[in-house]
């Protein structure tokens, strides 16, 4: 019987896994087993990631915000700015507003003029 030689697309996905995990350490990045488990890893701690990220980067904007309008006493607390703002219809997402904050705070000043007449 003759000898038959086996396919390249076993061995197309390993290396195609192979170079997904090349940066790894030690045995992550030369058993194959391995391999895929650590990039089942990887995958899932990206998604996490991708919303903890959302979650951390809002945190940041509204602490930038507090801190530039608690440093000059335009408002007391940040909490009565956002209830003025969307009482007013200012809709100015916290993104905007703490860049404002940090870049041009004469004009988160006059932002929060507008809302107190």
């Amino acid at each position: 019987m003759t000898r038959i030689k086996r396919g390249y697309i076993a061995r197309r996905r390993r290396t195609k896994i192979r170079l997904f995990a090349s940066s790894f350490r030690g045995a992550r990045s030369r058993l194959t087993r391995t391999i895929t488990q650590q990039k089942i890893r990887a995958l899932v701690s990206a998604h996490q990631d991708r919303g903890r990220q959302k979650r951390d980067f809002r945190r940041l904007w509204i602490t930038r915000i507090n801190a530039v309008i608690r440093a000059n006493k335009v408002y007391y607390s940040y909490s009565k700015l956002m209830y003025h703002l969307y009482k007013r219809q200012l809709l100015l997402n916290r993104k905007i507003l703490a860049q404002i904050a940090i870049l041009n705070r004469n004009c988160l000043y006059m932002i929060s003029n507008e809302i107190l007449k």
